[in-house]
């Protein structure tokens, strides 16, 4: 049996791994366009910020150690430029020039995604770039070395275009290398994964660094300045600001790496990606796809979408391995989009479907935040994490999670994951037995509390509004007719903190003050994180009150998202 194999990192490399541990003697060849097969991409950032400070740990495997230990036959600077599904054969170029056509039995097209580099005036010349793999890292890293660091001018300008994962993680490594930093992103927030009231929170941290933003604007075209010659790129808004610069970063997303199938029966979906099955197969016989350029149904809304992930690519390229060699026995259960990144001191993770996408895939969901501390309160260093859940109305199944917070944000994303793979609700959360210590959690997990407030959010226990309802309750564009909104926070940190048409009564004085109310009138109550909310709502439905609401996530959440909301909008 012969195998071959196009592309290498996270999804070719590891399949080629995966057939030669279950088939020891059949032929397995890799062919991969660039020189470095195995490495790690999502390191790349951090080796530009100085963080991994070796160039040689980026790599997983060189081309010689992986042909060595894994006996396969692997061609670099190899481009594959053809497919001939009926004579089942790869016609290649190879790092000498000469064509050659390679026969398989199996293969599998590991090719990848490619930068979205849009057909702009200027877009090509000296000084921008794109992230995508090493030999990227290798110019942006000589170009800083060479003609920032060296310039006579004091002041270093960067200009990251697309504020993403990717993005936002440039910034943090170039601010931290001494680099003035500008995000221009043509949407109305950063960080496009998560919702709005969520990257509000990582808005305000990058601004609190130092970092500056651009957001709603939109990138006309690049040009060479003459007015300032110590910054040699203009970049042209379509607003009409003008930014000059040393270097300009694209990071306005990817998209799948298909050429090589243009010619061929091998089918490309609606989001453009190639079409697999449940066992990682093609339209076209023995031809198997996996990674970045794979499109596959989501769990939840069965619709088909790209994941531009390595956990995926990887699971998926062992699935197509063992498929390949001992027939279609392992299904691949598809991905909800499991991501985590830091940005300075922050972290922020999202797993399964956000709001956002909820509505735009017309699917009616209820939300909740909560404020919870990451250990507990009493030890060293305890900080806040924020959580966000998105599930179902009618059963209560968990459909998303976003997690803010500075520690173990890792570890609660990957719980959530878990229960929204499953299929699992917002109850089943507070069953889950989670491992207790001081440092480590309280003794109520925020995982816990986020499933505890949910579930009273879902069986009516807790009627919530999120903070944009209240926003618009604020401002006049409110639904609830006569609403009154209750501050329950102490006078002191109502004073602090006053929020414009609100009014204070203390949760501890509130039974106290129950003649000043009325029990027909809608009621809306908030503290700072939702807790004191939720004991006043008891309070006031207790004592007749017949329409009661609590604040989802406090004026934590609302002071963040409606400061960058009023932001964002000028």
């Amino acid at each position: 049996m012969k195998y071959i194999i196009i592309g290498g990192v996270a999804g070719g490399a590891t399949a080629a791994a995966r057939i030669r541990r279950i088939d020891e003697k059949s032929d397995v060849i890799l062919i991969e366009k660039r020189h470095h097969i195995s490495y790690a991409n999502c390191g790349l950032p951090y080796y530009l910020g100085n963080v991994i400070t070796e160039r040689k740990k980026l790599f997983v495997k060189t081309a010689d150690d992986f042909q060595k230990r894994f006996n396969v036959k692997v061609m670099t600077e190899t481009e594959a430029l053809s497919i001939d599904s009926v004579n089942q054969s790869v016609k290649i170029r190879t790092s000498k020039g000469v064509e050659e056509d390679l026969t398989y039995d199996k293969l599998l097209l590991s090719p990848g995604a490619m930068p979205v580099k849009p057909k702009l005036k200027g877009i090509d010349m000296p000084g921008i770039f794109t992230l995508r793999n090493v030999g990227d890292t290798d110019k942006i890293k000589a170009y800083i070395d060479e003609c920032i660091c060296k310039k006579k001018y004091p002041d270093k300008k960067v200009v990251i275009v697309g504020a993403g994962f990717i993005g936002l993680e440039m910034a943090e490594n170039l601010k931290n290398q001494g680099l003035d930093v500008t995000i221009v992103e043509m949407g109305s927030q950063i960080m496009n994964p998560v919702d709005f009231c969520m990257a509000s929170f990582i808005q305000n941290h990058l601004i609190e660094k130092g970092v500056n933003l651009r957001i709603n604007e939109q990138v006309e075209s690049f040009e060479y300045t003459s007015i300032d010659d110590s910054f040699p790129i203009s970049v042209k808004l379509k607003s009409g600001y003008d930014i000059k610069t040393d270097m300009v970063i694209l990071s306005m997303g990817v998209r799948p790496q298909t050429s090589l199938i243009k010619n061929t029966d091998i089918k490309l979906g609606q989001t453009g990606g190639i079409c697999v099955d449940q066992y990682m197969r093609t339209s076209v016989k023995d031809i198997f796809a996996v990674g970045d350029a794979v499109e596959y149904p989501h769990p939840i809304t069965g619709r088909p979408w790209l994941n531009y992930l390595a956990g995926p690519a990887n699971r998926q390229a062992r699935i197509a391995a063992t498929n390949m060699v001992r027939g279609c026995i392992d299904k691949y259960e598809g991905s909800i989009g499991t991501a985590i990144a830091k940005v300075f001191d922050l972290t922020v993770a999202v797993t399964g479907l956000i709001g956002r996408r909820l509505q735009q895939l017309n699917i009616k969901y209820m939300a909740t935040h909560t404020v919870s501390c990451s250990s507990a309160s009493y030890y060293p260093d305890s900080s806040s994490m924020i959580i966000k859940l998105t599930y179902s109305p009618a059963n209560g199944q968990l459909f998303g999670a976003q997690i803010i917070g500075k520690t173990g944000v890792d570890k609660r994303i990957d719980l959530f994951s878990r229960i929204i793979k499953k299929k699992g609700t917002v109850m089943d959360l507070m069953e889950i037995e989670q491992a207790y210590a001081p440092p480590y959690s309280s003794a109520k997990d925020p995982a816990a509390i986020a499933g505890y407030v949910a579930t009273n959010a879902f069986t009516k226990e807790m009627p919530v509004l999120t903070w944009k309802r209240m926003f618009q309750e604020l401002h006049g564009m409110g639904t609830i007719k006569n609403l009154r909104i209750l501050d329950v926070r102490t006078p002191e940190e109502y004073k602090e903190n006053y929020i414009e048409g609100t009014e204070n009564f203390p949760l501890d004085e509130l039974r106290d003050h129950l003649k000043e109310l009325d029990q027909n009138q809608p009621t809306l109550v908030f503290c700072r994180v939702g807790l004191r909310g939720y004991l006043a709502l008891n309070i006031l439905k207790g004592n007749g009150f017949k329409e009661v609401y609590n604040l989802t996530g406090g004026v934590t959440v609302y002071n963040s998202a409606s400061k960058v909301w009023i932001t964002n909008k000028k």
